[in-house]
Formats: structure tokens, C-alpha cells, sequence
């Protein structure tokens, strides 16, 4: 609640700067006192101390003033109650216990040949690696091929003799070499990987590039043959359609990224991975020392305690206007639920735990449907998916998860029964058409993600998955129908092009070119944790102007502060005629002000940011839509004020303290290269090392 004022002069006052507040607003923001209007809420609101214990039916550990709640969720889907053990910070798990899934081998072998198969393959490798003779990237795709030959032979070695080679030739730290190869852990999968994939060619030089930059070069994006793709050609002269002059409110949310073991006091600034739990610690220290106590409602280096996450939702309906009464017209959530943890804390009973806890807050505290998307993290292993077509039975290996969010979104009547086994025959991802006429198509980009390994066989197709054929089909019925589209992701395709794939994004540019503006209005991405945006242009961006600027990609701000953000969340203003957005509003928490607030006296505070159509000033008429051309027009005037893109890298963190700055000529012109960059091809042109405001940036980096 907002401070509890008991006195009338203090209500009065209140009062009548609310009334001020919004007579500003609307005449800064330039809308007219019409029923058309979607006016936002206070400009700031403090959350009550305590717990919102209602949210939650019962517990294994209340909540406290020192001490995250332990919920005792019932999940209705599986029919079990999660254990406390589960999600105990002082019983975390040292390994993953899920099913592991091998490639069928080839030919039988004893235990006594497998052993010596091995012993061949280290020695083979060892000497490859060692020899001067040849480029690292030659050596590591012959050291690939002597490795193909054990995991068609032997598959449950290849994991030992991956973490082996790792550590004897120091290519990582010994427990790194076990994170990353261990059966447990992404053994299993690099062993499905080197059995399908053709390491000889464009496969293996992914695959190199990927275990190090400094074996083999990313190979450059393949030319797209479009004969066949599109059912249709495109419309000649095809347009948006024009705005109705309706306008509604649209809550975007991205990666919450909820920490239930997260453990107050612990340390918040340690030296490497997740802070805020109990088996870290800063540099220079020793556990149970601690350098930065972790704060009731979260720090920089740490993912989102309950309490932050509930403060957040708390936050919305104040803020934005909204209640149960008049709620968003419908919300989206472009993906990660699940925290930071490392592989082996992981399991699927972990994301299913998160998956289920933070759709009931969301049921709890937004009205309206909410159309949702599965990021990197909410999957186990982190990130990987299989394709349908995999060998072996192998491509339903993750069907556990599909089925699990489908039947939540079912219970949560986010969708009905059709809509999710959609969702559950399409790696959870579906098409909706929603009761204002707008067709909403999410897809699981992890088929695109760099760091879902079994994207790296049969590398010269772009579409292994199949999920953008589906996107294909959805756009050319939503063509066919006239009706209007937007398209829902976590991992972007653009940008800078650290994240994606080049080949797949290509693709899907080709498909936004395709099918753009007429059909689709807008497309939504997370990951990032940051406020960015990216644009599409006709031609598959050979020529980035004005007259070809097709689409927006927004790029929605992280719940979670991790790494050095505030916390934040958006409200588009959309018209329900063209589904453009007219304006976006964007809220932040302080994470700084976490330290010294006293959770026993207030909660933490939430505060309008900024208006994007007020604060990106683009000589823009009051009536157009904030679609590409309007941000090309913004980008065209950072060219010439550079305190525009000063602006930018500062929203870019949600007014984060921890973000670097960026006034030189250099960061401001890859910032704008980012900007008009939605594919790996397009973002290659850019200067490296401005992507992030997480960290300093490091101009030049790879």
C-alpha cells in the first residue's frame, strides 16, 4: 500500500498532487481527455512492509523480516506438493538426478573394449592437439571426428572423456570442465551432438566456435534459398491497416526469475555465480565471512526472493491504473522463470516448482490473460531443446516440459484446450487469436540460441524444428484472414549478435519481411534483461532508411536485477483496430536503496521511469504510431545528438547506478548500429563490446 496517511491535510495534499501529476502527464504525453485515452496510474508506490501471505494458501517456512518464505505449493497438473527440500537453501543440490538420454550406439561393445575405445580416442586427440602442424580449427574438427567415433561406439563414455580432456589440457578450470561435460550435467547432450552432427564441415566449425572463439571462426550466415518458402508471394502495395482510436493497456513482463533459495544476509557481492545463497562468498573471504550482507528484497548480483517478485506485481495495478475491475486488455511474459542456478542445482522438478509458483502470482495479481512464452532457463538441461526429427526417439526427450505449461496456461484459462496441445506439439509454443481480434504467435527460441547445443548438427538447414515453418503457416492464414499478428520470443535475433544463431535469424528475418507491415504489428522479445529495441527492414536489411523500416522488435526489461539493474516492467498503449503501439511506459525499482530500507518499517518503492513517444523526442506526429519508422527516425536523430543515446544506455538498465556510460562517438554509433540490426548478419557490421550495460563495456570484445 501507499504510506498510510491518517490526517486529512495529509490525504488533501496527496490529493491534489495526484491531480497535478496527471494534468502534467496528459499534457506532456499528448493525449486528449477522451473515453480513447489509456492513462497510467501514480507516479510512485510504496509497498507495505511485510508479506502478502494470502498469495500463498500454506507454508513450510513463513515469511519474516530476516528470512524468504518457503510456500508448500500444490501443483493440480502433476498432483503432488513440492518438497521443502526442493527449494532449501540449506539443502542444495550438488547433482542432477533427471533422466539421461544417449544416442543409440552403433555396434555393441564390451566394457573391455569401450575402455580401450576410450584410451585410443584420449591419446588420438591429445596427439592432434599437440601437433604443430595444422590451425587450431582443423585440429579441434579432426579432435571432433576421433570423438564422433566413441559416441557412436560407446555414448555413456563420451561424457568422462570430455570432462578428461577438458582438465588435462587445461582448457577450463577442473570443476568448469565438470560443469560443462559431466553426464549429469551437459554430458548427455554434447554426446547426442557429436553422434549426429557431420564435424567435418559446417557443423563442426559451429561446434568449435562454440567451445572456443580461438578454434574456429563463426562461420558467416549462409545464403537463404527463398524458392518455395513462402506459400504466397506478397501483396503488392501492402499496408497496416489504419487505428481505430481505441486504445487499451498492455502489461509486458520478462524474466522474473525467481530465486526461492535465496537466503537473506548471505553474500550479495561474491566472487562468481549466483549471489544471495548460502555457498558463495566474496573475494578474498571465506565462508561464513561476509563482505555485502544479501537484502530482503534483493542486490545487483542476485536473481528475484519472493519478496521482490510480489512487491513487483503488487506495484502494477497502482502504477498503471489497472485493478480486477479494469483490468489489461491482456498481458505478455516473454519467458525465463527459473534462476541462475548452475546445472547441477538444477532439475526438472525445479522448473516445474518455479513454472508453477510464479503463473498462480501472475493469476493472483493480473487481470486478463497472459500470453506466455519459455525462455533459455525454464528448461533442464539450461537451454537445450530438441528438434522432433531427432534420431533415436530422442526429439520428445523435453515433452515433460511442453506438457507441464500447456496444462498451466489450460488451468490459468490463458488458453483454451486446443490452443494447448498446440503448445504441447509445438515445444510450447502456440497461435492464439485473442478476444480483440489479435493474433498472437509465440515461439521457443531456444531453436535459435547459441546455447542450446543440439541446435549444432545439421547446421545448413535453419529450421531444423520445424517452429519456423509453423510460424509460416500461422502468418499466411493470418494473411489470408486479415487479421493482424504479433510475434512473441525470449531470445532475440538481433541486436548485437552475441545470442542467436546467424542462420535462423536470417530466416525469421526474411519471414518479418515477408509478412510485415501488413500482418505483423509488433514482435517482443526478453533475455537481454535490458530496454532495447530493434528494427526490421524490407530487403532483408540491405538498405537500412526510412522508406524500408518494416517492424519493431521491443526488447522488454527484466523483474530480476541480475547483473547491476534496477527492476522494472512496461505498459504499451496499443489501438485495437492496427495493434500499434502508441506509447510504452516503463516503471524501475532502486535496487540500490535495498540496503538501507527497513523492511520491518516500508517496502521498496516503484517509480514511472519514462513515456517512450516523450522522451524519445523524433519530430513524430501526436496521432502516428511509435512503429520502425518512427525509431528509425529516433536512431536518425541520435546520429546527430549523441546525449540521445546517453539517454538510451541509461534507460537501458532501467536507470541502474551500476551502468557504464556512454558518451563517445564510438559506443553511440554501435549502439545505433544495434539498434537497426535484427540478425547475427546485420549485427556483424557493428563495433563490438557496446551490447550490455551490465559490466564496462569492452570496445572491440567478441
Amino acid at each position: 500500500m501507499v504510506s498510510n496517511y491518517s490526517h486529512f491535510k495529509a490525504a488533501y495534499q496527496i490529493t491534489m498532487y495526484l491531480l497535478l501529476y496527471a494534468t502534467v502527464v496528459t499534457s506532456c504525453h499528448g493525449v486528449s481527455q477522451s473515453t480513447n485515452e489509456a492513462p497510467i496510474g501514480l507516479p510512485a508506490y510504496t509497498v507495505s512492509a511485510g508479506f502478502p501471505t494470502s498469495v500463498f494458501s500454506s507454508y513450510y517456512i513463513p515469511p519474516a523480516a530476516t528470512k524468504e518464505p518457503q510456500p508448500a505449493l500444490y501443483d493440480p497438473v502433476l498432483n503432488i506438493t513440492y518438497p521443502l527440500n526442493l527449494t532449501n537453501p540449506d539443502t542444495l543440490p550438488t547433482t542432477d538426478d533427471d533422466p539421461i538420454f544417449f544416442p543409440q550406439p552403433a555396434v555393441n561393445v564390451s566394457n573391455a573394449t569401450a575402455v580401450s575405445i576410450v584410451q585410443a580416442a584420449i591419446a588420438n586427440i591429445t596427439a592432434i592437439i599437440q601437433s604443430p602442424a595444422s590451425s587450431n580449427c582443423t585440429k579441434c574438427q579432426n579432435a571432433l571426428s576421433v570423438a564422433k567415433t566413441v559416441a557412436q561406439a560407446t555414448p555413456q563414455s563420451v561424457p568422462d572423456m570430455l570432462v578428461a580432456l577438458c582438465q588435462a589440457n587445461k582448457f577450463k578450470s577442473n570443476t568448469t570442465c565438470v560443469e560443462n561435460y559431466a553426464t549429469t550435467n551437459f554430458g548427455a547432450i554434447w554426446t547426442q551432438v557429436l553422434a549426429f552432427a557431420t564435424v567435418d564441415g559446417l557443423d563442426g566449425r559451429y561446434i568449435c566456435n562454440q567451445l572456443s572463439s580461438t578454434f574456429c571462426s563463426q562461420p558467416s550466415t549462409s545464403p537463404l534459398n527463398t524458392t518455395g518458402l513462402f506459400p504466397k508471394p506478397k501483396p503488392q502495395n501492402a499496408t497496416a491497416p489504419k487505428a481505430s482510436g481505441k486504445r487499451v493497456k498492455v502489461l509486458h513482463l520478462s524474466d522474473f526469475h525467481l530465486d526461492p533459495r535465496y537466503v537473506v544476509g548471505s553474500e550479495a557481492n561474491c566472487s562468481s555465480g549466483l549471489c544471495c545463497r548460502p555457498d558463495v562468498h566474496a573475494t578474498g573471504l571465506t565462508l561464513p565471512q561476509v563482505e555485502v550482507p544479501a537484502a530482503l528484497y534483493g542486490a545487483f548480483r542476485c536473481d528475484t526472493p519472493y519478496y521482490l517478485g510480489l512487491a513487483a506485481l503488487q506495484s502494477i495495478g497502482p502504477l498503471t491504473g489497472t485493478s480486477a475491475a479494469d483490468p489489461f486488455a491482456w498481458s505478455i511474459y516473454t519467458g525465463d522463470l527459473v534462476s541462475h542456478d548452475t546445472q547441477n542445482q538444477l532439475s526438472r522438478a525445479y522448473v516445474e516448482y518455479t513454472e508453477y509458483s510464479i503463473y498462480e502470482m501472475f493469476k493472483s495479481y493480473i487481470g486478463g490473460p497472459v500470453f506466455a512464452v519459455l525462455g533459455n532457463h525454464d528448461a533442464n538441461p539450461e537451454a537445450i531443446d530438441a528438434p522432433r526429427s531427432e534420431p533415436d526417439g530422442l526429439g520428445k526427450q523435453f515433452s515433460w516440459n511442453y506438457n507441464h505449461v500447456a496444462s498451466l496456461w489450460q488451468n490459468n484459462d490463458w488458453l483454451n484446450s486446443s490452443d494447448a496441445d498446440e503448445a504441447r506439439l509445438h515445444y510450447g509454443a502456440y497461435s492464439v487469436k485473442n478476444q480483440y481480434g489479435l493474433r498472437i504467435i509465440t515461439l521457443n527460441t531456444d531453436f535459435w540460441y547459441k546455447s542450446n547445443f543440439l541446435n549444432y548438427y545439421n547446421m545448413t538447414n535453419p529450421d531444423v524444428s520445424g517452429m519456423q515453418a509453423f510460424l509460416i503457416q500461422e502468418l499466411q492464414a493470418a494473411e489470408d484472414a486479415g487479421e493482424r499478428v504479433w510475434i512473441l520470443g525470449h531470445v532475440l535475433t538481433g541486436w548485437d549478435g552475441t545470442n542467436p544463431l546467424p542462420n535462423p535469424t536470417d530466416l525469421f528475418y526474411q519471414i518479418v519481411d515477408r509478412y510485415s507491415p501488413h500482418v505483423i504489428a509488433n514482435v517482443f522479445f526478453g533475455h537481454t534483461h535490458e530496454d532495447e529495441f530493434m528494427i526490421y527492414y524490407a530487403n532483408n536489411g540491405t538498405d537500412l532508411s526510412s522508406a524500408n523500416a518494416l517492424t519493431t522488435g521491443w526488447i522488454g526489461p527484466s523483474v530480476t536485477p541480475l547483473t547491476n539493474l534496477n527492476s522494472g516492467f512496461r505498459v504499451y498503449e496499443i489501438d485495437t483496430g492496427s495493434f500499434d503501439v502508441y506509447d510504452a511506459y516503463t516503471w524501475y525499482s532502486n535496487v540500490s536503496e535495498f540496503q538501507t530500507l527497513d523492511p520491518t518499517a516500508t517496502g521498496p518503492s516503484y517509480r514511472f521511469e519514462y513515456s517512450t513517444r516523450e522522451t524519445y523526442e523524433a519530430s513524430w506526429p501526436a496521432e502516428a504510431p511509435l512503429n520502425a519508422t518512427y525509431w528509425h527516425a529516433v536512431t536518425e536523430a541520435m546520429e546527430t545528438n549523441r546525449s540521445m543515446v546517453s539517454t538510451f544506455n541509461n534507460l537501458e538498465g532501467k536507470s541502474s547506478i551500476k551502468s557504464p556510460n556512454c558518451t563517445s562517438a564510438a559506443c553511440a554509433q554501435a549502439k545505433i548500429c544495434y539498434m537497426r540490426s535484427g540478425s547475427v548478419a546485420l549485427a556483424q557490421r557493428c563495433l563490438k563490446g557496446y551490447g550490455s550495460v551490465q559490466s564496462a563495456f569492452k570496445a572491440g570484445s567478441s
